[in-house]
């Protein structure tokens, strides 16, 4: 719609459709134009209306009650605060600039005096409320994924153009994307930024490490803002004030961490001790960028591993499928055997080594035969948590190569626990705590045991860090006891998964995609059906990939077309003057 600076025409205004051309005309021209800055309060509920806005350039952000994150948001060309106005009330709503805004303002009196001569303009307001009302009720709103990211260094020796032109090439698969720096954008008008974002799936702005005013104006921009660190470096602040900013539009912090050929040790958790970050990513080589773009994006690939002893096996056949048919895994978690194998995909392991390992683990030793007096559990759990130890080492939750959680069941509270944070094998060693079988895990929080017990497939949780599509793979469905005779341990691993069967439909419901491979011959303590349950959720999940065309998949590599980057180019030559100064 033309609101440019030199014509606010209306006559493309959808709010305002059906209204004549004369009324559109009058209502220009009593219309007062006013600048707004991203993080700039426009009214607040409870406050006394002034009149109607049009949006010319920028976004808006609406908290009904003024509480709360923002559930709505209004647009280039959309009105605001025509409830106020049409029913002579206090605001409803607070409303608050997202972006650097551009804005006419109609007056009370003129909207009174263009309403009493145009019946046409009085009803499309009363429309335009009432459809909002009819949304709002129906909480039909989608949300809008992100599509405008700055990224800010903390310090001027942060490889800030390799990161940026490979976020930008990944970007490109999924639409059309745009690349912003200070030397194309310093001079320009919120319009032109707004059309920069309207022309685009994707804007990347490309930020200094200093508290610039190209800086603010990044974040100012930005529906996420990605804080870019080096993981062995100092901890610098990065510019003052951003932080708050953020906090005050609402904005989505992430970081990512770029690595020296390995993950450091250590390296997330102090960095996210003081920052309040929604996610954070690991940054090892190039080929982590496709999956920080696909997460960053909300089209990534989330993996969800259910419980079920030995059948658990069966997900690495499915892991392998899914690997060979170029589906990416970019966020995975589970439960119990699920959470295990979860944690092998979460370290980067290839098919090889997850199976050896869990070979070793599970079939070369068996690891509930610790047995005990059963004053707590028949097995003493001592082997699991050594073996857990061994195959896992020191490895933080935080410091795994893909983002990863998984589920254990407080029975001091009755609901589950979510392990995003600390020792992976400690998380482990809860999340596979069978009641009866192996002791709890006794914490802070309370006392821990298998996460089958509540929540046998985590896919709300997965839901929740909304990764994009979230695949779920249940090899507890089957609730049979397999061919052998029934003793104390399938039993108690049995009446272990129970409480979770209420909610294991609405789980399964949640899942866009849901494998199910076919398991019932499979005991849940036949360990050495191993090669037997990768082999069925092999070919199970090979057959049912072929009718999913509309999975994700990663783009086969080309050949590189090696060619000179021109922010490449001027970002390293500001780099180099820096230095030398």
């Amino acid at each position: 719609m033309p609101l440019d600076e030199e014509h606010w025409s209306l006559d493309d205004c959808s709010d305002l459709a059906g209204v004549d051309a004369p009324t559109l005309q009058t209502l220009a021209s009593a219309g007062i134009r006013f600048s707004l800055p991203a993080g700039a309060l426009l009214f607040e509920a409870g406050a006394h209306p002034d009149g109607v806005y049009l949006l010319a350039s920028g976004r808006l952000g609406v908290k009904p009650g003024g509480k709360g994150d923002f559930t709505a948001e209004i647009g280039r060309g959309e009105l605001v605060g025509e409830s106020g106005w049409l029913l002579k009330q206090q605001r409803s709503a607070t409303v608050v600039a997202l972006r650097d805004c551009e804005l006419l303002l109609f007056p009370n009196y003129e909207l009174d005096r263009i309403a009493a001569q145009s019946t046409e303009f009085a009803l499309a307001l009363a429309r335009l409320c009432a459809r909002r009302l009819r949304r709002s009720n129906r909480h039909d709103s989608e949300p809008k994924r992100a599509h405008v990211f700055a990224l800010v260094p903390n310090r001027i020796d942060i490889d800030v153009a390799e990161v940026a032109t490979g976020l930008v090439d990944e970007l490109c698969q999924l639409g059309r994307t745009e690349l912003v720096w200070d030397a194309r954008a310093n001079a320009h008008t919120a319009t032109w930024f707004n059309n920069i974002e309207t022309l685009n799936d994707h804007v990347v702005y490309v930020a200094d490490s200093s508290a610039s005013g190209w800086t603010r104006q990044c974040c100012r921009q930005a529906d996420v803002i990605v804080l870019l660190a080096a993981a062995g470096g100092s901890q610098d602040p990065w510019p003052p004030g951003l932080l708050e900013v953020a906090a005050t539009r609402g904005t989505r912090l992430e970081l990512v961490l770029i690595h020296q050929d390995r993950i450091a040790s250590g390296a997330a958790a102090r960095w996210l001790e003081h920052l309040p970050v929604a996610q954070h990513h690991h940054l090892v080589d190039r080929s982590d960028v496709g999956r920080i773009a696909r997460l960053l994006t909300k089209r990534g690939v989330g993996l969800v591993l259910s419980g079920g002893g030995a059948r658990g096996f069966a997900h690495l056949g499915v892991i392998r499928a899914l690997r060979e048919a170029r589906v990416p895994i970019d966020f995975v978690g589970g439960s119990s055997i699920g959470a295990i194998i979860a944690g092998g995909v979460a370290m980067d392991w290839s098919d090889e080594q997850m199976r050896k390992c869990y070979h070793r683990c599970f079939v070369a030793s068996n690891p509930v035969n610790d047995y005990a007096f059963p004053f707590v559990a028949l097995t003493h759990g001592r082997k699991v948590s050594r073996l857990l130890g061994r195959e896992y080492g020191e490895a933080a939750i935080e410091d795994l190569k893909l983002p990863y959680f998984c589920i254990s069941a407080n029975l001091s509270t009755g609901k589950a626990v979510e392990h995003r944070r600390g020792s992976l094998a400690h998380a482990l060693r809860a999340s596979v705590a069978i009641p009866g079988v192996m002791p709890p895990v006794f914490r802070d929080e309370g006392v821990l045991v298998d996460g089958a017990v509540i929540n046998n497939l985590p896919v709300d949780v997965m839901c929740k860090h909304s990764p994009g599509c979230v695949i779920g793979c249940d090899v507890g469905a089957d609730r049979g006891f397999g061919k052998q005779r029934v003793n104390i341990f399938q039993i108690l691993m049995r009446a272990g998964m129970i409480n979770s069967n209420s909610t294991a439909a609405a789980q399964r419901r949640l899942a866009d995609v849901l494998l199910i491979p076919p398991l019932k011959e499979i005991d849940l303590l036949d360990w050495r059906a191993f090669d037997g349950a990768i082999a069925l959720g092999y070919d199970y999940a090979r057959a049912a990939l072929e009718d999913l065309p509309h999975l994700p998949r990663i783009a086969t590599p080309s050949i590189p077309i090696i060619r000179p980057s021109s922010l490449t180019l001027e970002l390293e030559r500001r780099i180099a003057a820096a230095v030398s100064r």
